[in-house]
């Protein structure tokens, strides 16, 4: 079976551990820009993402920590000087950041057979780019997530009605396309994008009907005297990012055979030997 051939399981495990390693660098880094931003983006869209950062810290650390560490480094990435915004430590942070979205390159390769096609240096050179590129569309995507359907329909009160009726179809669509342009991307060879909107279509189900049963499963464990104490939060965030992985590896997994089985114009295979 293909899940066997390529190791998901084990991939995606891979995949979570360095994203986790990843995510406190993509955080500070996003709000960095942000903080630039803030006039164009708004303070109180700034401030909203803010607060929501400091609500996941408190799941995460303890008091104190957020204190005395979280709440005066985010003050300081959000109010730091026009130069930090370029300063080596910024960039070792996108660096750092991005190798995240490097193993998933890598691993979405391995899954179409071509792992060893493009070299080490392409692909954290193209993971890199593609994590500024994540960077740039978090800028507009996250505050929207972050208030959430009903805060944004007080906002845009005229256009209250729409907001509802199209809120959670562009967050599935922009979801799908999002996933499909990762897989085109990430492929050595160029495809016909369209050929990767199953795998993304399932990535997606797969991870909606995986945090469903993830979050009852963590609910029962995690309760207020469980065994399991301040260790909840950061298990429950692994867990989190590991699904995401093993999603994402499944949809690359469906379009490998799709492209071995169908090797027609456009496939991966088909420009592999043309």
């Amino acid at each position: 079976m293909a899940g066997v051939n390529y190791r998901v399981t084990g991939l995606a495990g891979e995949a979570a551990f360095f994203a986790l390693l990843s995510l406190p660098p993509f955080v500070l880094g996003l709000l960095g820009v942000m903080g630039h931003l803030s006039g164009l983006l708004g303070q109180d869209s700034v401030q909203e993402v803010k607060e929501w950062v400091v609500n996941q810290s408190e799941l995460l650390f303890t008091s104190n920590t957020v204190d005395r560490v979280v709440m005066p480094l985010l003050n300081d990435v959000l109010n730091g000087g026009q130069v930090s915004l370029i300063s080596v430590g910024f960039l070792l942070s996108l660096w750092s950041g991005s190798r995240a979205l490097f193993v998933y390159v890598d691993l979405i390769s391995i899954a179409y057979g071509l792992g060893e096609t493009r070299g080490i240096i392409r692909t954290r050179v193209l993971s890199f780019g593609l994590y500024v590129a994540a960077l740039l569309i978090g800028l507009v995507i996250m505050p929207i997530l972050v208030i959430g359907p009903t805060l944004l329909s007080n906002t845009l009160s005229r256009y209250s009605v729409l907001v509802s009726i199209f809120y959670w179809p562009v967050v599935v669509a922009g979801s799908v396309l999002m996933l499909t342009l990762l897989y085109h991307v990430s492929v050595p060879r160029r495809t016909r994008w369209w050929r990767e909107t199953p795998g993304a279509v399932l990535a997606l189900i797969i991870w909606i009907l995986c945090a469903a049963v993830l979050r009852e499963v963590l609910a029962a464990w995690f309760k207020p005297l469980s065994i399991y104490g301040s260790l909840a939060a950061p298990i429950a965030v692994l867990l989190w990012l590991y699904i995401t992985a093993l999603a994402v590896l499944i949809g690359a997994t469906l379009n490998a055979e799709v492209d071995r089985l169908w090797p027609r114009n456009g496939t991966a295979r088909h420009e592999l030997c043309a």
